[in-house]
């Protein structure tokens, strides 16, 4: 792997591990019992580049690569899976979409208030009916002379409702052909589009998601990314970095249950010592500190294909499906180690067990990941 450029990690981890310890961390607990979605804390990570890591610094963005947002992400998801999961919708999701397919002028439209956290962005995707078969969507837009005119719905849309602007992929042509479905930019305030209702979550509930909802919603022609029926190739593409994103918050999330794990077990004493130094504990922490490092490698090895602008599909895919499931993993033996501890949240096992759950199924299920590793494999 090529690590050319990794001399910017030690500076960007520290100074994406300060932030989380000084704004995030004394207020984790609160923001996931009353699910709030903390704006003003987005807004400030946007003042400091993590809302436009991967954006040229032209358009307002920090100009990084993906060493760089893999540890930003991964920084920020060791101490609350939420954030972590919203700085990454954010920039791989919306503001990539932008910066991928669009055109000059929708890119100096756009991107300087996504990259600086002026605005927060969405991306819609997903429907109430289609989930991983996004190419039966129903949601649509009728070309109207210099308009299109959208109808449907949209669901599980991080920032639904607090999205300054988002991209949504919607239906131009027959249901079922993947040449039929479209990219817009869709601007908050314009008439006929709403949020839903938010959701109530098992975890990374201080991310806010919600419905997207359009009625009538008539928007201007120029802005549609790319070309008419573009819409599904691009999706596609944009979920191969996003399933680097995923990747990344899940090794941040099953690295904080392994941290709160190692540090609880040397300070947790039964039978007189502390109870790391028992076997059947310390081979747990064994474990999950293999497959972290392993979950790790494979997801860097997928930002270094993306730094060089190779094909990743497969390689996201791997990072995305094992990094998830090692996050599982991991938050449910921090749960064990903590024992009854574990089970009250008056500790952080039981909300790196709830977050990592998330990440097995956003941005495609693990099943689904195992589809397009199979389908890479025999083509």
């Amino acid at each position: 792997m090529n690590f050319e450029g990794y001399e910017n990690q030690e500076m960007i981890t520290q100074m994406a591990r300060d932030f989380a310890e000084k704004e995030i961390r004394p207020h984790v607990m609160e923001w996931d019992e009353k699910q709030y979605f903390p704006a003003d804390v987005m807004k400030k990570m946007g003042e400091l580049g993590m809302l436009g890591v991967l954006v040229p610094m032209e358009y307002g963005g920090a100009g990084l690569g993906y060493f760089e947002y893999y540890t930003i992400i991964t920084e920020i998801a060791k101490v609350c899976g939420s954030i972590g999961l919203s700085v990454a919708a954010h920039n791989s999701l919306c503001t990539n979409h932008i910066l991928m397919f669009g055109n000059e002028e929708q890119k100096q439209k756009w991107l300087p208030k996504l990259a600086t956290g002026e605005w927060i962005g969405a991306w819609g995707l997903t429907e109430t009916g289609t989930g991983s078969d996004a190419g039966g969507m129903n949601t649509t837009a009728v070309r109207d002379g210099d308009h299109w005119v959208l109808n449907g719905s949209k669901n599980f849309i991080t920032h639904g409702i607090s999205g300054d602007v988002a991209v949504v992929i919607v239906r131009t042509g027959e249901k079922g052909d993947s040449h039929g479905i479209t990219a817009f930019v869709v601007e908050k305030g314009t008439p006929g589009f709403s949020g839903g209702k938010k959701e109530d979550k098992l975890g990374m509930r201080a991310s806010e998601t919600a419905g997207l909802f359009f009625d009538n919603c008539r928007i201007p022609h120029e802005n549609m990314l790319g070309e008419e029926g573009d819409g599904f190739i691009q999706a596609m593409k944009i979920l191969d970095g996003g399933r680097i994103s995923i990747a990344a918050l899940s090794v941040g999330i099953a690295k904080g249950a392994l941290e709160a794990s190692v540090k609880y077990s040397k300070e947790r004493e039964q039978f007189g010592k502390p109870i790391a130094h028992f076997q059947a504990i310390g081979f747990k922490l064994a474990d999950m500190a293999t497959e972290i490092a392993a979950a790790e490698l494979l997801t860097l090895q997928a930002a270094d294909l993306k730094n060089r602008g190779k094909k990743v599909t497969k390689e996201s895919a791997f990072a995305k499906y094992y990094a998830s499931e090692v996050a599982v993993r991991c938050g449910n033996e921090a749960v064990q180690i903590f024992g009854g501890y574990g089970f009250t949240k008056e500790f952080p096992a039981e909300k790196y067990y709830r977050d990592a759950k998330l990440c097995t199924i956003g941005e495609g299920t693990s099943e689904i990941q195992k589809l397009v590793i199979s389908r890479e494999l025999i083509k």
